[in-house]
């Protein structure tokens, strides 16, 4: 009998881990395009045109449409964001708040 219960808390160890396995992916966070919009216009709109309703924005700095329509994937625009960059102010912002600024980039494509 002590022999099963090794092995009993072995199969349960097991099952739990396949549970988690399964549920992990589940429990990921979605990006929010509406959240992204609104971090778009407190952090990048003093440079870049971010929506359809911003009349200019510096010359240098593109568009939100025009980096949509590059064909960037959102691993490569999410690295960039996470990292300063000399012309962009450090916003120091999370990896959600970068995922939601990427997500609500790629709505502008044309």
């Amino acid at each position: 009998m002590s022999q099963s219960i090794p092995f009993a808390r072995r199969q349960l160890g097991a099952a739990l881990a396949c549970v988690a396995l399964i549920a992990l992916p589940l429990c990921a966070r979605a990006d929010d395009t509406a959240k992204g919009k609104i971090i778009a216009k407190r952090w990048c709109a003093s440079c870049h045109v971010v929506s359809s309703d911003q009349t200019k924005g510096n010359s240098d700095a593109p568009s939100f449409s025009s980096i949509a329509d590059d064909k960037l994937t959102p691993k490569t625009l999410k690295a960039f964001l996470s990292y300063p960059h000399p012309k962009m102010p450090d916003m120091n912002l999370s990896r959600n708040e970068i995922g939601d600024l990427v997500a609500y980039i790629r709505t502008l494509a044309r």
